[in-house]
């Protein structure tokens, strides 16, 4: 599930073509758009546009949603296991009889399952612990055999330690540790779960020379200190364990940077980048607190590092002492196949140009949550749009409908997918739209490229309150939000889901959007159906309403005359992103100019609002006129902003506006080439890499020039040059 960094909107009012005048407060945005925008379309496409939209929400129901749901929550169904392979055939069938161009499309990946796992405290008083989820008998879906509690991608050992607890397992934990002179070197450290990624907890406790890594979900986290456990409530029992990859890269780690096909050259184990060398095992916390009751040695550095276990914690090491055996498979054992669903309505008018939508279909567990709710909901988007098609409306546009297998061990079947049709979806993707996680709650929470925010919050105001109480779930999201003025905030892309090879690497505008709530089943074998029907979602409301605010935003995309895209907002997005890091280099004492690259931003904010000007005024002149011209330049302007050789260190990290924070794992960074130069303490690099990021803002204004020289008598009212640009 993906947790968006909140960001304030923004956008411009222009007065002329001539002046950047005024940039708007959130109250005012709110009030601009008052009556929904419908950007891209004339007031006849309009009229038609929400005819489409109304007749599209209605074919979707909350019996569907809660009968996908049932079937493919049944069991675990894990990437690589006969019960996934299931699901793809399921899926498939059902995109196919609805008249959609359906396939499923394989690759063969390194994905080692376990062979053998284990937990020993070896002191004081021996003792096996637990790591197998109970089976409940209220529940159906924990009947089965679930998989084994394990990390995807875990290294291979049988070791035997001293205990040391890590708190988060983060850097600036290691850090107190080593302040008070304590060390995890020859050791096994145990962490709990949170606040970062769980392969960058694994990375670092490799890299200061642990032997093993225990991760944990305590209590105070997602367990009985915030609410009744689960079957009787919502939240984490003692023994739920937390499953998850700690594969700190993207795809599948035998063929990085070219496609998994089934002849494809693999490099070998032992050189694979961003897997873990020493094992790795999660277990609940019922089994953990067998461990850290009996640590003594130092006091806890902060009060922080207190969990929710009922003893006081202590850092160790010892005198608990654990035995750790992980053993996984090898070899051609650990080559799997992997099956995409792909379902395809092709476009009425231009066919050419695409947007995708897609949610993965693996899970952990029976994931009832995490992802069969993202399934169900790019299920009945399908079921939808194959409706209308079928009694003649179909998108301009083609739409893709895609379910991807293997995301939960590192986003794998869409981004082997991505490497696999690179240059087409370059060239032809409008947009990707993600659902992941996308109903356990009743609070909506959406994250978007900058082009996007605009049209995503004008697609909520036309989707009903699912819960009651308010006109739209505009309102509702904006009541949710009593923080933020005006209109509500949308958050940034990183990285996490399976948006990330369309945006990360490719440079494609990409979305995500849901409604979450309080849990903690999160990758267990208690993300079920009975969770959800109990707990999460009953009506099945929120997988609905999730449907048709995805499907509104994929709507509007496919059918817009002129694609909607907010480049005003984009280049005072990048303003904002720009002040904040001449702030933090301040503060910091690293002194470097950006006055250039704030000018670049500040230029490309002026030609979005020209832009956005132009194509209303061009809309209004000629209704009926075609615009592929236009829009083909428009889907330059965003790729203009990656580069092929991505970022130092992390070639598959392109995009230069946001990506996963290479110490974090789940916290966005803004503007990252250029930050991680300053975490590097690397001041010509940060200086080489504003001068090379202004150029590639200038270059993204240049493309849309490009397209505003397209729309007849504007362009020769527009400044070309950044000497015309003022504060």
């Amino acid at each position: 599930m993906i947790r968006p960094t909140l960001s304030t909107p923004t956008a411009v009012f222009v007065a002329g073509l001539g002046l950047l005048a005024h940039v708007a407060t959130p109250a005012e945005l709110s009030a601009q758009r008052a009556d929904g925008a419908y950007e891209g379309y004339s007031s006849p496409a309009k009229e038609a546009q929400r005819l489409f939209e109304a007749r599209l929400q209605a074919a979707m129901d909350t019996g569907h949603a809660r009968r996908w749901s049932r079937v493919l929550s049944a069991q675990a169904h894990v990437a690589g296991t006969p019960r996934q392979r299931w699901t793809a055939g399921y899926v498939d069938s059902l995109t196919g009889d609805w008249g959609l161009e359906s396939r499923v499309d394989s690759f063969l990946v390194f994905l080692p399952h376990p062979v053998t796992v284990s937990l020993e405290r070896t002191a004081p008083a021996p003792d096996e612990l637990t790591i197998v989820e109970p089976k409940l008998e209220v529940d159906p879906a924990t009947q089965p055999a679930v998989f084994p509690a394990f990390n995807g991608y875990s290294g291979r050992g049988d070791v035997s330690g001293e205990v040391v607890y890590v708190n988060y397992g983060l850097i600036e934990d290691y850090e107190l540790l080593e302040s008070l002179g304590v060390s995890v070197a020859g050791k096994i450290a145990i962490a709990r779960y949170g606040r970062s990624f769980r392969g960058i907890k694994a990375r670092e406790a490799e890299k200061r020379g642990a032997i093993g890594l225990i991760l944990y979900s305590d209590p105070a986290d997602d367990g009985y200190v915030q609410g009744d456990v689960y079957p009787g409530g919502p939240f984490r029992p003692e023994f739920g364990v937390q499953r998850g990859s700690i594969h700190n890269g993207r795809g599948d780690p035998s063929t990085p940077g070219w496609p998994s096909t089934f002849d494809a050259e693999r490099v070998v184990e032992e050189d694979m980048i961003g897997i873990a060398r020493v094992p790795v095992l999660p277990v609940g916390y019922g089994s953990a607190g067998e461990l850290l009751k009996p640590l003594a040695g130092a006091d806890l550095p902060d009060q922080s590092w207190q969990g929710g276990l009922p003893f006081r914690y202590h850092v160790g090491p010892g005198p608990a002492r654990a035995r750790l055996v992980v053993d996984t498979e090898r070899g051609d054992a650990a080559l799997r196949p992997i099956y995409n669903t792909i379902a395809v309505l092709p476009g009425s008018t231009n066919p050419d140009e695409w947007v995708v939508v897609g949610a993965h279909r693996d899970a952990w567990g029976p994931g009832a949550i995490d992802n069969v709710s993202g399934t169900t909901s790019v299920l009945e988007m399908a079921r939808g749009f194959a409706r209308l098609a079928a009694q003649g409306l179909s998108p301009q546009r083609t739409v893709v409908f895609a379910t991807w297998d293997a995301e939960e061990w590192g986003l794998i079947g869409s981004w082997e997918w991505v490497e696999q049709h690179a240059e087409e979806l370059g060239a032809r993707v409008v947009a990707y739209v993600n659902q992941d996680a996308v109903a356990s709650g009743i609070q909506f929470a959406a994250s978007a490229a900058g082009v996007l925010k605009a049209v995503l919050r004008d697609a909520t105001r036309a989707v009903a309150d699912p819960f009651g109480g308010e006109p739209s779930l505009y309102d509702r999201w904006r009541r949710q939000q009593p923080e933020a003025e005006g209109a509500p905030p949308v958050g940034d892309l990183g990285g996490g889901s399976d948006f990330a090879g369309f945006y990360n690497l490719l440079g494609i505008p990409a979305a995500n959007l849901g409604f979450g709530g309080a849990g903690g089943v999160y990758h267990s074998a208690y993300d079920t159906y009975r969770w959800m029907t109990m707990f999460g979602d009953p009506t099945y409301a929120a997988h609905v309403a999730a449907a048709r605010t995805a499907g509104t935003l994929v709507g509007r995309l496919a059918n817009a005359q002129i694609l909607p895209y907010d480049y005003a907002g984009l280049g005072l997005q990048l303003i904002e992103l720009i002040h904040g890091l001449a702030e933090d280099a301040a503060m910091s004492g690293e002194g470097f100019e950006v006055e250039g690259l704030r000018g670049a931003a500040r230029y490309l904010a002026r030609v979005g609002a020209a832009f956005a000007i132009a194509r209303d005024s061009a809309l209004a002149a000629a209704p009926d006129r075609p615009w592929d011209r236009v829009n083909s330049m428009l889907l330059r302007v965003d790729r203009q902003l990656t580069r092929q050789a991505g970022l130092v260190g992390r070639p598959w990290m392109r995009n230069l506006v946001f990506a996963a924070d290479r110490d974090n794992g789940y916290g966005n960074m803004p503007l990252p080439s250029i930050r991680e130069a300053l975490r590097d303490l690397d001041l010509p690099r940060a200086r080489a890499e504003v001068a090379d990021l202004t150029g590639r803002i200038l270059g993204a204004t240049r493309a849309l020039n490009l397209a505003l020289d397209a729309l007849e008598g504007t362009h020769s009212d527009v400044p070309r040059d950044t000497s015309a640009i003022r504060p």
